[in-house]
């Protein structure tokens, strides 16, 4: 094993997926010729084909692990890194203001950044209260009981609550302490309110596409329904988040790093990204091109040409033996691939073949 790992694990609601958005990382991996062979029950996996191990952990421990160079890349949320990123904020103040630590140039050295949108886990960090509750907007909880998962997205939320609250009595007095009493709770905080621990709760709400044979931008319906069988309903955001690869400030092999960064991003490149009630929809069924190849006669070059251009420009090879007809290749939409077909039979193409594309960068 070398000494870089690449941490790969996702979360909703605090706790491990074995769903959608596990396959659509495991569907990343494989895009990007990332082999291995995860053993039942282990959280570590040798990659055959790279020098670097897949650890697979809590959604929580990744930017931590990350932050602190123990391992070079990352998928999580950004939800997650968001509070781990709060987290090191509040303890930083903290152990300032108590006199244990000062500020030093080595506070700033570690960390994790992130690398780029993966364009699916899409959800919502969300205030939520009782349907039939007496709570209509978020300054009507300032001073209740709040359950969360994510303690310091919800100080800070709440913090920033009150602080706005304090300006408009301009009563001149400002409390450096928290009103709001935050409630951490490891699972199951949708039930917070139900039970009596909360009168609201900050938790993650997934967003759904109705298409099953898309890959929504999304959580599962699960979030969502949880949210309604519990009779919450939101009534702001606190973080939007989607699914994101983090790397380390100082990674033990930022050529590798780079490397599997290059290999995700082709294969993110090649999915057909819409939009659908705006709600970013990634389609896992169909790529957004394909390869079309095709032998044509030198003097109709011209016209398929202005049919298949290309990204940049179509490739072009004369044909061995015979300088009259060259073959060409070009990347096509799918979606128009048919039209584009009869198009180059109606000018002359003969031969035509059309290829997947497993990549791209």
């Amino acid at each position: 094993m070398s000494q870089q790992s690449t941490i790969k694990y996702f979360r909703t609601d605090g706790r491990r997926i074995e769903g959608r958005l596990l396959q659509a990382a495991l569907d990343l991996l494989e895009g990007a010729d990332i082999q291995f062979r995860r053993e039942s029950r282990l959280d570590i996996a040798l990659v055959k084909n790279l020098p670097i191990a897949l650890v697979f952990l809590p959604a929580a421990d990744i930017p931590t692990f990350v932050g602190e160079g123990r391992v070079s890349l990352g998928i999580t949320g950004r939800d997650t890194v968001a509070e781990h990123e709060a987290g090191v904020i509040a303890l930083r103040k903290e152990q300032a203001e108590s006199g244990k630590s000062t500020p030093t140039e080595d506070d700033n050295e570690g960390g994790c950044e992130e690398v780029m949108d993966l364009l699916f886990g899409a959800c919502k960090l969300q205030v939520q209260v009782p349907e039939k509750g007496p709570y209509v907007k978020p300054s009507d909880l300032i001073g209740k009981n709040i359950g969360t998962s994510f303690v310091h997205l919800a100080e800070d939320y709440f913090a920033a609550l009150e602080a706005e609250a304090e300006a408009e009595a301009a009563n001149g007095t400002k409390s450096k302490k928290l009103k709001t009493k935050i409630i951490e709770l490891s699972g199951s905080v949708e039930a917070a309110c139900a039970l009596g621990v909360a009168d609201g709760i900050v938790d993650l709400v997934g967003i759904y596409n109705p298409h099953d044979r898309m890959l929504c931008h999304s959580l599962s319906t699960e979030s969502g329904e949880t949210m309604k069988a519990a009779g919450l309903k939101p009534i702001d955001t606190v973080v939007s988040s989607t699914a994101v690869l983090i790397k380390s400030k100082n990674p033990t092999n930022l050529t590798m790093v780079n490397l599997i960064a290059s290999r995700i991003r082709g294969v993110i490149s090649k999915f057909n990204i819409f939009q659908v009630n705006h709600v970013l929809i990634l389609s896992t069924a169909a790529q957004k091109h394909v390869l079309c190849l095709y032998n044509i006669e030198r003097s109709k070059l011209a016209a398929a040409t202005k049919i298949t251009p290309g990204k940049r420009a179509p490739t072009v090879n004369a044909l061995e033996g015979d300088g009259s007809w060259v073959a060409v290749s070009s990347m096509v939409e799918k979606k128009k691939i048919a039209t584009v077909m009869d198009d180059l039979t109606e000018v002359g193409a003969q031969d035509i073949l059309v290829l997947e594309i497993g990549n791209t960068r």
